[in-house]
C-alpha cells in the first residue's frame, strides 16, 4: 500500500484548500443559511476540480473532501462526484457517459443519491419508478438523482420529472423529499453496481468526515491555546491535552481507513470490508471528535453561531448518513463471516 498522493492529486488538493479557505468563510456560510454556496461551487467547477476526479480517482476525491470538511463548505461536491461522475463512469452506458459526464464536470449537471435505504421505490417493466424517499441530501441543487429500487437496481432520474420538496436536516445540506409517481428512470449498471456505489459513497463521506473532524480539532486547539484560566492557557492543562490527543488519534484513524479503502478501489482490489471499516470509524470516532471539539470550547461551544458548532452538526449528520456504528459493524461482520467480499 502506498497512500502518497501523486503530483496531480497534490495539486488538486492544494487548489481545493485555497478555494475553500478563501470562499467558505464563517460569514459566508452563515449568510447561505441552509442552502448551498453557489459562488464556491462555481469556483470549484471553473477550476476543474470536479472533472479532475475522473483522473485522480477515489483517493483524489477523498483528499479534496478532506479540504471541504475542514471548512464545512456548503457545496454538493461529494454527492455529485460519487453518485454522478464516479457512478456513471464505472456503470453508465457509453451514451450516458458521453451525455452526462461533461455537464457534471463543469457543474451544469448536479447529481445526488437516494441509495442508502432501498425499499421505498419500485420499478415497473418499463423502467418507471414509484415511491417516496423521505430525505435526499442536496436534492434541492440536483438536476439528477441516482435512485436504488427495492431490488437494489440503480436508476438515474431527472429531478424535473419528479416532485421535490425541501427538508431541513441537522446540517445545512439543501436536502429534499423525493416523490416518484411513474417517473421515468434510466438504468445504471448491472447487479454489482449498487454494492460498488454504496462502498464508494461510504469511503468518500468518511473522507469528508475526516476533514470535518480535523477542522473541529484545529479550532479547539486554537481556542485552548489562546484562552487563559488562572493565568495559564487551557491547553496547558493535562485533561485538555488528553482529550485533544484522543481526538487526534480518532481523526487519523478515520483518515487512514478512508485512504486505504479509496486506494484499493483505485487499484481494482476488493474493498467492501475496507469501506465498511472506514464508515465505522467515521461514525463512531467522528461523533467523539466533534463532541470533543465543542466541549473544549467550554461555554463558547454552546453558541449556535460559533463556527465549531457547524462542525458538530456536520459530524453528527455524517454519522447518521453513513449508517450508525452498530449497523455498519453488523454488516461488516456478516460480510467477513460469509467470506464473499464483493468489490
Amino acid at each position: 500500500m502506498d497512500f502518497t498522493p501523486t503530483e496531480e492529486q497534490t495539486a488538486a488538493r492544494d487548489l481545493a484548500a485555497r478555494i475553500f479557505g478563501d470562499l467558505a468563510t464563517p460569514e459566508r456560510l452563515a449568510a447561505a443559511g441552509t442552502g448551498s454556496d453557489a459562488e464556491t461551487w462555481k469556483a470549484l467547477c471553473a477550476a476543474g476540480l470536479v472533472a479532475a476526479v475522473a483522473d485522480t480517482g477515489l483517493l483524489g476525491l477523498v483528499l479534496l473532501l478532506e479540504e471541504q470538511g475542514r471548512t464545512t463548505a456548503q457545496v454538493p461536491f461529494a454527492a455529485s462526484c460519487v453518485y454522478g461522475l464516479l457512478a456513471v463512469s464505472a456503470h453508465g452506458s457509453p451514451e450516458l457517459r458521453e451525455r452526462l459526464l461533461p455537464g457534471i464536470g463543469d457543474g451544469t449537471a448536479v447529481v445526488c443519491g437516494a441509495v442508502f435505504e432501498p425499499g421505498g421505490v419500485q420499478a415497473d417493466a418499463a423502467g418507471r419508478l414509484s415511491g417516496v424517499v423521505p430525505v435526499v441530501p442536496w436534492l434541492r441543487d440536483a438536476t439528477h438523482v441516482l435512485v436504488a429500487d427495492d431490488r437494489r437496481r440503480l436508476w438515474l432520474v431527472r429531478t424535473a420529472d419528479a416532485r421535490c420538496a425541501p427538508v431541513e436536516l441537522t446540517a445545512p445540506w439543501a436536502a429534499g423529499r423525493l416523490t416518484l409517481d411513474g417517473t421515468p428512470g434510466e438504468p445504471v449498471g448491472g447487479a454489482d453496481a449498487y454494492d460498488d456505489v454504496l462502498a464508494t459513497a461510504r469511503t468518500a463521506f468518511a473522507g469528508l468526515q475526516a476533514g470535518v473532524c480535523a477542522g473541529s480539532l484545529a479550532r479547539a486547539v486554537e481556542h485552548t491555546n489562546t484562552r487563559e484560566q488562572f493565568g495559564r492557557p487551557l491547553a496547558a492543562k493535562q485533561g485538555v491535552q488528553l482529550r485533544a490527543a484522543d481526538a487526534y488519534m480518532d481523526t487519523e484513524a478515520i483518515r487512514v481507513t478512508a485512504y486505504e479503502a479509496a486506494w484499493r478501489r483505485d487499484e481494482g482490489l476488493a474493498y467492501a470490508t475496507h469501506a465498511l471499516t472506514a464508515a465505522w470509524w467515521a461514525s463512531e470516532a467522528g461523533q467523539r471528535v466533534v463532541h470533543t471539539g465543542q466541549h473544549l470550547h467550554g461555554g463558547t461551544g454552546a453558541d449556535l453561531e460559533h463556527p465549531v458548532h457547524r462542525h458538530f452538526l456536520w459530524g453528527r449528520q455524517l454519522d447518521a448518513y453513513l449508517g450508525c456504528g452498530s449497523e455498519v459493524l453488523q454488516e461488516l461482520g456478516e460480510l467477513i463471516a460469509s467470506g464473499e467480499e464483493e468489490t
